[in-house]
C-alpha cells in the first residue's frame, strides 16, 4: 500500500517489467536532481549513492541497510528527461562489469505538468533466477515505498 494518493506499481509478468507512474509537485529540474544526483539519491533511495559521477556510462554503487552494496551502472543520461540505471546483487564483484543477463535496469522518464512533474520508473529484466516472479513482487512493493519517499522528500513532508 502507498502513503500518497499515486496509484501503486504494477508488475506485467509477461515482459518482466514493474512500472509506476506518480505525480510529484515539485519542478521537474529538483525531480530530476533527485532522481540523478548522489547526494539526492541518497536522502530518499539507498543510503549511499556512491559516484565520481553521474554520466552515461558512470559506475557507482547504491548501498541499503541491511540488504548490502549494489554495483550500479548509468545505462541513459538524457537531461532533464531520462535516467537509466542497471543494478545487479549485493554479492556482484563491483570490480566486474555487470551481467546483463543476472541484472535489471530501472529507468526514470520525467514530464512536466501542471502543478509539478509526473515520474515513471519502468524497472526491467526480472527474466532470470530462481523465482522471477517473487523478484517481480519485491520490487513492485520496492518502488512503492521508495517513490513515496521521493514524494515526501520534494514535497517536504
Amino acid at each position: 500500500m502507498t502513503m500518497t494518493t499515486n496509484p501503486p506499481a504494477v508488475v506485467d509478468s509477461d515482459e518482466f517489467i514493474v512500472r509506476r507512474t506518480i505525480t510529484i509537485a515539485a519542478a521537474p529540474d529538483k525531480v530530476w536532481a533527485a532522481i540523478s544526483e548522489p547526494e539526492h539519491l541518497s536522502r530518499w533511495f539507498p543510503q549511499v549513492a556512491a559516484f565520481d559521477t553521474v554520466a552515461a556510462g558512470s559506475v557507482g554503487s547504491f548501498t541499503f541497510e541491511g540488504y548490502g552494496t549494489f554495483p550500479v551502472k548509468v545505462e541513459e543520461f538524457d537531461a532533464p528527461h531520462a535516467i537509466a540505471y542497471r543494478w545487479g546483487g549485493p554479492d556482484d564483484d563491483p570490480a566486474l562489469p555487470l551481467d546483463p543477463n543476472h541484472s535489471t535496469v530501472f529507468r526514470f522518464t520525467l514530464e512536466a505538468i501542471d502543478g509539478g512533474t509526473q515520474l515513471t520508473v519502468v524497472e526491467s529484466g526480472f527474466n532470470f533466477g530462481e523465482d522471477p516472479a517473487a523478484n517481480l513482487e519485491d520490487h513492485r512493493g520496492g518502488w512503492d515505498s521508495e517513490l513515496d519517499e521521493l514524494v515526501a522528500y520534494l514535497e517536504g513532508a
